[in-house]
């Protein structure tokens, strides 16, 4: 793919692929999930793409891999796929083999246009993706229960574009979207098997702890 773009060809181009992102389960059977994370290293100007591989459904950390590349994309709300995805794609592609599951920390089709990163990434790879977002991009929702487990619906112009779960009781809720072959009832089921004791799921900690870690 060509990631050679300015902010507005990027822009048409997640206007023309957001139709091809899969709302269906793709999947056969999980014994690897991944979490994917980014970073950034020398004032932004290297991409610090790393993924962790866990086992499923014992969350143990069996692969992983952590790609560098220099950032070639501005920082551009809505379009935070095309300063990402190239070092992620790298990183996957690093892998022995690849999961079975990926969840993103970052929007799927909670997004604009429809089509952040896990649904870019997902669509490019075809691997089933779920977006994990630590705060919402767009959307309306209201204030799901306090209780682990609890849901509610993320809307945008009356489109439901996915789910606001609290993974933990009384803690900040997360934003998760289909990404791609995925959904939004197994990208809930996913999130919340995979974070069995904090916020956040455990593929998302294990990529953080190696996209923020030490060089």
């Amino acid at each position: 793919m060509n990631w050679d773009l300015t902010p507005a060809e990027a822009r048409a181009l997640q206007h023309t692929l957001a139709p091809q992102v899969v709302r269906d389960d793709r999947w056969a059977q999980v014994t690897r999930v991944a979490g994917v994370d980014v970073g950034f290293e020398d004032g932004g100007r290297v991409t610090r793409a790393a993924v962790a591989v866990l086992a499923w459904p014992g969350l143990v950390l069996v692969e992983s891999a952590v790609v560098r590349r220099p950032t070639r994309f501005p920082y551009v709300p809505g379009l935070l796929s095309f300063r990402e995805a190239p070092a992620v794609l790298d990183a996957l592609a690093d892998l022995a083999r690849p999961p079975d599951l990926l969840l993103y920390d970052g929007q799927g089709l909670a997004h604009p246009r429809r089509f952040g990163i896990a649904c870019h990434v997902g669509l490019l790879t075809q691997i089933p993706s779920i977006g994990v977002a630590k705060s919402r991009l767009i959307g309306a929702f209201d204030p799901p229960e306090t209780a682990r487990g609890s849901w509610s619906l993320l809307v945008d112009r009356e489109e439901t574009i996915g789910a606001v779960v609290r993974t933990r009781a009384g803690v900040s809720p997360l934003f998760v979207s289909i990404g791609w072959g995925v959904t939004l009832k197994s990208a809930i089921q996913w999130t919340l098997a995979c974070a069995p004791r904090f916020r956040l799921p455990e593929t998302t900690r294990q990529a953080h702890r190696l996209a923020s870690g030490p060089p």
